[in-house]
């Protein structure tokens, strides 16, 4: 497997809630979890990739963090996204 650099750029911080971001496995691997916060959570600026922000649908995404979760922190049950969207600034 390619390992790739870390993309972290210094002006993205953890603001608020809807931020997506990466975990990565560690330092330049390809391993990786994808999230989207839920709250400002300064303590991860500088760790994870941040990419973009949640444009509409926080509602669903509250929902998402109330989900019941087990001891190790996973769904008690599945959770899908079905769809999704990409907007970049020249579709605003």
């Amino acid at each position: 497997m390619r390992q790739t650099e870390d993309e972290l750029h210094p002006d993205l911080r953890f603001v608020g809630a809807g931020i997506l971001a990466m975990a990565n496995s560690g330092p330049n691997t390809n391993g990786s979890q994808f999230f989207i916060s839920l709250a400002p959570t300064p303590y991860l600026d500088g760790k994870h990739t941040i990419f973009g922000r949640v444009k509409s649908g926080m509602s669903v995404v509250r929902r998402l963090g109330a989900v019941a979760t087990d001891a190790q922190d996973r769904p008690r049950e599945e959770v899908k996204i079905y769809k999704g969207s990409v907007v970049t600034e020249d579709d605003e």
